[in-house]
């Protein structure tokens, strides 16, 4: 990043402090080349076509090294299948696993949302998530977030009609779900929601306007529900400024958090505010966990009953922890976030999930 650049950025945040968000987004526009438009509150940069720009035009998943992403293993008698969601909120298309038959109904269902520049082909090669689904009976569906709706395939996770029930991608990810979990009888009460950075934030989003679909959520490298409003703020929040979330809900969200110590591209503070989003005005009693290098803090009501766990990993950057390098934005190193995920889910018992 140029001098130039970096002032601008620094007055952007000023912008966004002062409560001058279009502001700050022509500042970026501007810095980023030709002119900035007239300030008005509907200007907007799509924030993918930001860290595209701050990549210098490369494709961030190239930037970590790795080769090229492969199928992911779909066990044997398994399916996986390539299919169209259409509703009231909007259009998707999603990658569905479901188990290998056998005598027992399906125990539950996880929603999978992809980071920036990822597929949902990807994102299961990467998190090897089918692998645990069919050891333990779930099915996952992997939403996929298309160039139409963001340049670099970001869930709009930054954008106040993508932040609530009433509609946009939460209201439109709910409905895929819903309608999955009715066809596949998934028991009432076991359905879950995780993802990576900008999918990481869009799950918490769920876990906040949507805790009668989604019983729990994990958030991999997130941001907390109402960091960022527009581009600005969204650049502010990844760099660990982000603004207040609004007021904090009475009833938690059960949240599990991963966040990489070493991360650059979205602040580490986030991890921080995911976890004070989740639990909101909630009583709980902390405890420390540590396991495999990781500091993990665990969160209960005075009960005992699980409430949200938080795993801050040393030396860990942007990606997931644990995860296989047949898919991008993975690191192979690290406590398995994926199986760490899935204990999570299913260690809540059924009257704490319905």
């Amino acid at each position: 990043m140029n001098d130039q650049f970096a002032t601008a950025m620094g007055r952007a945040l000023e912008q966004t402090r002062a409560g001058n968000p279009a502001g700050a987004t022509a500042t970026i526009q501007a810095a980023l080349g030709g002119a900035a438009p007239q300030p008005s509150p509907r200007v907007r940069r799509p924030l993918g076509q930001t860290i595209d720009s701050l990549f210098n035009g490369k494709r961030v998943a190239r930037s970590f090294g790795q080769a090229p992403v492969r199928a992911p293993e779909v066990p044997t008698g398994a399916s996986w299948e390539t299919r169209h969601h259409a509703g009231a909120h909007g259009a998707r298309d999603y990658r569905l696993f479901v188990p290998s038959p056998r005598d027992e109904p399906v125990q539950g269902l996880v929603m999978m949302l992809h980071g920036c520049t990822q597929t949902a082909e990807d994102f299961a090669s990467g998190t090897r998530m089918n692998l645990l689904a069919e050891r333990h009976n779930l099915v996952v569906v992997y939403p996929e977030q298309t160039r139409a709706a963001n340049q670099m395939a970001c869930w709009n996770w930054f954008r106040s009609e993508d932040q609530t029930r009433a509609g946009g991608e939460p209201a439109l990810l709910a409905e895929m779900a819903g309608q999955v979990a009715a066809e596949l009888n998934v028991p009432a009460g076991r359905i879950f929601a995780t993802g990576l950075s900008a999918g990481g934030a869009m799950a918490a989003i769920l876990g906040r306007v949507f805790p009668e679909v989604f019983a729990a959520v994990g958030v991999h490298s997130g941001l907390a529900p109402g960091s960022a409003s527009d581009v600005a703020g969204a650049f502010a929040a990844m760099q660990g400024q982000p603004t207040p979330a609004g007021p904090l809900a009475e009833i938690p969200a059960r949240t599990i958090v991963f966040h990489g110590l070493s991360d650059t591209t979205v602040a580490p503070a986030n991890g921080d505010a995911v976890m004070a989003s989740a639990l909101g005005r909630a009583a709980s009693i902390q405890s420390d966990a540590p396991h495999d290098g990781a500091k993990v803090t665990v969160h209960r009501d005075p009960s005992g009953r699980l409430l949200a766990e938080h795993w801050a990993i040393p030396g860990l950057g942007h990606a997931w922890s644990g995860g296989s390098a047949e898919g991008s934005h993975t690191a192979p190193t690290g406590p398995d976030a994926s199986a760490e995920m899935m204990r999570f889910f299913l260690s809540l018992e059924p009257e704490e999930r319905a």
